[in-house]
C-alpha cells in the first residue's frame, strides 16, 4: 500500500534485511512478500534486494482496461444464465456494504464493494477470465481502498450513490436487461475510475490517502 500511494519513492531499494528488521519478521514472509511485488510489477528484482517501480496513471488506465474487458465479457455471458442464486448472494452483499457504511467501516465496504464483483466474476466459472481478475486484483483492492477513504473525508453521503449504483447493477442482472446492464456497469465504472484517477492527481488527496494508511 505505501509503494501505491508513493509513501515509499520510485526507485526506492528495499532489502531483505531491512524490511525483516522493520517489521520484525524473518526473511522467508518478506522474500514472498517481494516474490509477489515483483509479479504485479510495482518492483524490479535487483542484485542488491528490489528497486521499487511504483505505478502510474498510465498503468492505472491500463489496470481499468483490463477490468473493463472481464467486466464487459462477464455481463455478456451472464444474459444466458439463471442468475438467480447470483442475485441472492449480491443482495447479501449489498446488505452487508450498508451495515459497514453506517458503522462507518469503509476497509470492510471497500472488501465488500470488490467481493460484489468477484462474485460476479466467479458465477460464469471461466477460469481463465477468472486468472486475468486475480492478476489486477491486489492493485484493485488498494485503489479501491484508498478512493474509499478519501471519499469517506471529502463526502460520506457519496457512499448512497455507490451502493444505488450496486443495486441497478443487481436489478440489471436479475430482469437480464441489456440496456439496464450497460448503464449499470458504465455508471459504476467511470465513477469508480474518476475517483481514483482525481486522488492520482492530486497531492493533497494523495496525502491524506497516506495519512489513514498510517493512522490505520
Amino acid at each position: 500500500m505505501r509503494i501505491i500511494t508513493k509513501a515509499i519513492k520510485d526507485e526506492t531499494v528495499l532489502t531483505e534485511n531491512q524490511l525483516a528488521k522493520e517489521f520484525q519478521v524473518s526473511r522467508s514472509p518478506i522474500r514472498e512478500a517481494l516474490r509477489t511485488l515483483t509479479t504485479e510489477n510495482l518492483v524490479r528484482p535487483e542484485r542488491m534486494g528490489v528497486v521499487v517501480v511504483g505505478i502510474s496513471e498510465k498503468d492505472i488506465e491500463e489496470i481499468y482496461d483490463i477490468r473493463l474487458m472481464v467486466e464487459s465479457f462477464v455481463f455478456e455471458r451472464l444474459l444466458h444464465k439463471d442468475n438467480g442464486k447470483l442475485v441472492g448472494e449480491l443482495e447479501k452483499l449489498i446488505e452487508m456494504m450498508k451495515i459497514a457504511v453506517k458503522y462507518k467501516d469503509i476497509d470492510e465496504f471497500s472488501f465488500l464493494d470488490l467481493e460484489f464483483h468477484e462474485t460476479i466474476i466467479r458465477s460464469i466459472d471461466h477460469r481463465y477470465i477468472s486468472m486475468l481478475w486475480s492478476n489486477i486484483k491486489p492493485v484493485m483492492e488498494c485503489l479501491i481502498l484508498l478512493s474509499m477513504r478519501y471519499r469517506l473525508e471529502e463526502n460520506d453521503k457519496d457512499f448512497e450513490r455507490v451502493i444505488a449504483n450496486h443495486e441497478l447493477i443487481m436489478e440489471s442482472i436479475a430482469n437480464k436487461d441489456t440496456d439496464l446492464i450497460n448503464q449499470a456497469f458504465y455508471k459504476n465504472f467511470n465513477d469508480v475510475q474518476n475517483k481514483v484517477e482525481q486522488l492520482w492527481s492530486n497531492e493533497e488527496m494523495m496525502k491524506i490517502a497516506r495519512e489513514s494508511i498510517e493512522f490505520k
